[in-house]
C-alpha cells in the first residue's frame, strides 16, 4: 500500500495545505490501490479521469488560497447515489446504463467542497441486504480475513462496496446509506467508523429510494473525526427534499474533543438477546468500562418494545420499497425487456431485472399493502413504530445523553455461508440497528475490538435527534480507548 493512502481525511488537509504532496499524486496513488485490489469487488465503476481532473483542480485552488473544506480528498460515492454522467444503478440490473443527468445533492455539496470523485462503490441491489451478496455486480469480498484463514468473509450491507474500500485504502472516505443498518453493520465488519444521521439530517434528493420514511445517508471512514468532517459537508436542508430538515450543520468536530465527564449513558436491557456470543456481551462490556473511566455515568435503562422493532420494520420497509420500485418498468430508462403488450414488457423486464431479493421484498410490501391486509400488517407496524419512538423519547427525558449498544450480532461471516438459511437469519443481523431508524434517531458504529479469531468488533452509540454532536463526543472516547484496527494485506 502507498504511504499517501494510510493518511486520514485529517492528515490528507494538513499536507495538501503544507504542499508535502499534491492532490493528484494522493489520487493516482488511491487508483493504483483500487487497480491492485479489484478481487475485492468493492467498485462497480471507477472514473479515474475525471478524479485526475478533479484533483488537478484541487491542486489549482490550493496554489491559489482557495482552498475548500475536502479540497483534494478522494472518495468513493455508494452506486445508490445519482452522479451526472457516472453509472448509477442501485447495484441493480434494472437500471443497466442509467447514467443521470443529475447530481444527488450529497454529492454535489461534496464536490462543492472539493472532493474527488473516485468511482462508484458496489451494494446490494436497491440497499436491500446485510452481506452485499445481492449486488448484480457480484458480492464484495471483506478485506478482512480470520486469522490463519484465508476463507472470504462478507463485509456486510448493504454499504459493503464502501466498507470494504474505505477499510482496504481504496478511498479516504465514502457516502454510504442506512434504511435499517446498512451503515453501521459494515462499518463494525471492517472495522471503520459508520454514522448513521437522524432522519432529515442530510438530503435525500438523487438517492435512489429503499423505504423513503427509513432512508438517510451518511458517511463510512476511518476514524470518528474524520466522519464528522465528512459529515459537515454531506448535512443540510434542501429545498429539493421536503424530508429534509431545516436545522443548522455545527461544526462536529468541535465536539470530538469534549470527554464523556458528567454524561449518563444508557445501556438497555432489551438489547441482551438470546444466544448473544460471548465475545459480544464481553465487548459491551468493556465499553462501559471505558466511558466510566472516561467520567461518564452508566445507567440501565429499558427500551420495551424493541423486541417488535424486527418485524415491524420488515413489514414497513418492504411496504415502501414495493411502492418505490413500481417505477422501474422498461418504459423511460434502465432494462427493457421486450414483451407482446405493454403488460408483457413489464412483467418481463421486472423479471429479468430485480434480483432474487428485491423480488422477495416487493411480494412482501405488495401483500402487506393489499386490501384485507393493511390494517393488520401496515396500520399495526407504524403503530408499534410510534412506541419505539416513544420508547426512546422517554429514556432521553429522563437525562440520559447516548444510549451504548453493539453494533451487530456476530462479527463478519463467510461468503456464502447464509445460502442455504432462512432470510430471516439473515434478517436477524439488523436487530440491534433497526430501532434506530424505525425512531429516526442517529447512530454511531465504532471499531471497538476484535474476535479471536482477529475479526472487527463494532460498539453502537444512539442520541437524541440532531445530537450528532454527542455520538462524535462519546464515539471519540471509545476510540481513543480501543484503538485502530487494520487488516492484513492479502488480496
Amino acid at each position: 500500500m502507498n504511504d499517501l493512502t494510510r493518511l486520514t481525511i485529517a492528515e490528507i488537509g494538513d499536507g495538501l495545505r503544507a504542499r508535502k504532496f499534491s492532490a493528484v499524486e494522493l489520487t493516482r496513488a488511491y487508483l493504483a490501490n483500487m487497480e491492485a485490489a479489484r478481487s475485492l469487488n468493492a467498485y462497480v465503476a471507477e472514473t479515474p479521469e475525471k478524479a485526475l481532473a478533479m484533483a488537478a483542480e484541487s491542486d489549482r485552488r490550493i496554489a491559489a488560497g482557495t482552498a475548500r473544506r475536502l479540497e483534494g480528498v478522494p472518495l468513493g460515492i455508494k452506486d445508490l447515489f445519482c452522479t451526472e454522467g457516472v453509472h448509477s444503478q442501485a447495484g441493480s440490473h434494472v437500471l443497466d446504463g442509467f447514467r443521470p443527468t443529475y447530481e444527488s445533492t450529497v454529492t454535489a455539496q461534496l464536490w462543492a467542497d472539493g472532493a474527488v470523485m473516485l468511482g462508484k462503490l458496489n451494494m446490494d441491489e436497491f440497499a436491500m441486504g446485510s452481506s452485499n451478496e445481492t449486488s448484480y455486480y457480484g458480492p464484495v469480498v471483506n478485506p478482512w480475513q480470520a486469522r490463519g484463514s484465508n476463507a472470504k468473509l462478507v463485509p456486510g450491507g448493504s454499504s459493503g462496496g464502501s466498507a470494504a474500500a474505505v477499510a482496504a485504502e481504496l478511498c479516504a472516505g465514502a457516502t454510504a446509506t442506512d434504511t435499517g443498518g446498512s451503515i453501521r453493520q459494515p462499518a463494525a465488519f471492517t472495522a471503520t467508523v459508520g454514522v448513521k444521521p437522524t432522519y432529515g439530517r442530510c438530503s435525500r434528493r438523487g438517492i435512489v429510494a429503499f423505504a423513503s420514511s427509513l432512508d438517510q445517508a451518511g458517511p463510512i471512514a476511518r476514524t470518528v473525526r474524520d466522519a464528522a468532517i465528512l459529515l459537515r459537508s454531506m448535512a443540510g436542508a434542501d429545498p429539493g427534499d421536503a424530508t429534509s430538515a431545516e436545522v443548522p450543520v455545527p461544526d462536529y468536530e468541535a465536539a470530538l474533543d469534549l470527554g464523556v465527564r458528567g454524561l449518563r449513558i444508557g445501556v438497555p436491557r432489551e438489547y441482551r438477546v438470546d444466544g448473544m456470543p460471548a465475545a459480544i456481551e464481553a465487548l459491551w462490556e468493556q465499553g462501559r468500562k471505558w466511558l466510566e473511566a472516561g467520567g461518564a455515568t452508566i445507567v440501565d435503562i429499558s427500551l420495551p418494545h424493541t423486541k417488535y422493532a424486527l418485524p415491524a420494520y420488515y413489514i414497513v420497509a418492504p411496504a415502501e420499497a414495493s411502492s418505490n420500485l413500481a417505477r422501474y418498468d422498461g418504459v423511460r430508462y434502465g432494462l427493457r425487456v421486450d414483451g407482446d403488450d405493454i403488460t408483457d414488457m413489464y412483467e418481463k423486464t421486472r423479471a429479468a431485472g430485480f434480483g432474487k431479493e428485491v423480488k422477495r421484498r416487493v411480494l412482501i410490501g405488495t401483500y402487506v399493502l393489499s386490501a384485507g391486509y393493511y390494517d393488520a400488517y401496515y396500520i399495526r407496524a407504524q403503530k408499534v413504530r410510534t412506541l419505539i419512538k416513544r420508547d426512546f423519547e422517554r429514556v432521553f427525558a429522563d437525562g440520559i445523553d447516548a444510549i451504548l449498544t453493539p453494533a451487530t450480532p456476530s462479527a463478519a461471516f463467510g461468503l456464502e455461508a447464509m445460502a442455504m438459511a432462512s432470510p430471516v437469519e439473515m434478517y436477524l443481523n439488523d436487530v440491534f440497528t433497526v430501532t434506530v431508524n424505525m425512531a429516526g434517531l442517529p447512530g454511531i458504529a465504532v471499531p471497538a475490538g476484535l474476535t479471536e479469531e482477529g475479526l472487527p468488533l463494532g460498539l453502537q452509540l444512539i442520541g437524541k435527534a440532531f445530537d450528532e454532536p454527542m455520538l462524535f463526543r462519546t464515539g471519540r472516547e471509545i476510540e481513543r480507548a480501543a484503538g485502530h484496527f487494520t487488516p492484513r494485506r492479502w488480496w
